[in-house]
């Protein structure tokens, strides 16, 4: 069990950086469908405090509709209604920059678990780290990536990183705040995805970068 939870847990970190590389957005959320499935996989797979499995099966199925099956579906109809399936989803050698601050952000992560005394009394090996440095992929997502979509991306990995954060430390009388998170989480893709959809038959393009050509 332990060696596939490590696996588990490598594979996520390779998701990360394969995100931060990828310059489509189609790539992108495809493997933010495959980290939903990780997740599931990690709620099984993690020993946590008052565990039941009961508990854990309905939250690992709430994720898989949501995060791997929901998600994916939303954004690639949003995708091909705004035009942006064969898009670049970064510019020039930004993905460079992203890589390297990714690289960053997992060393501090590292390092931050021995400082830290109760990451390793309540966390498996390498968990800490993988968590924060999902974390961290999703905020530079986030600020790096010009178009909303890309965004909208980069908001769901954070989210995903914060979910592993607090994975081992959920107790069996937090379900429905468990899935009530989730459900926010899909609200505000699916009010995104609404406002993209608009945004892009008013005007031309939806990328951010242009609002620095504004002009009084």
């Amino acid at each position: 069990m332990a060696t596939v939870l490590q696996i588990a847990i490598i594979l996520l970190l390779l998701g990360n950086f394969a995100m931060l590389t990828a310059n489509r957005l189609e790539p992108r959320i495809r493997l933010v469908s495959f980290q939903g499935a990780l997740l599931a996989a990690l709620l099984l797979l993690v020993p946590q405090q008052g565990a039941n499995l009961m508990h854990n099966l309905l939250l690992a199925g709430a994720i898989v509709l949501i995060k791997v099956i929901g998600f994916p579906l939303l954004l690639h109809r949003t995708l091909h209604k705004v035009g942006l399936a064969s898009h670049s989803a970064v510019r020039g050698s930004g993905h460079k920059y992203a890589v390297i601050s990714g690289m960053c952000c997992l060393i501090f992560a590292l390092w931050l678990e021995t400082r830290l005394p109760f990451a390793q009394e309540i966390y498996p090996p390498l968990f800490f780290p993988a968590a924060l440095a999902t974390l961290f992929s999703g905020l530079i997502m986030v600020v790096g990536r010009m178009r909303a979509l890309g965004q909208v991306l980069g908001y769901l990995v954070a989210e995903n990183g914060i979910f592993l954060l607090s994975m081992p430390l959920m107790m069996e009388s937090s379900t429905w705040f468990e899935l009530s998170l989730l459900l926010d989480v899909f609200v505000a893709v699916f009010v995104m995805g609404i406002a993209i959809n608009y945004i892009s038959e008013t005007f031309e393009s939806i990328d951010v970068g242009r609002f620095c050509s504004l002009r009084d």
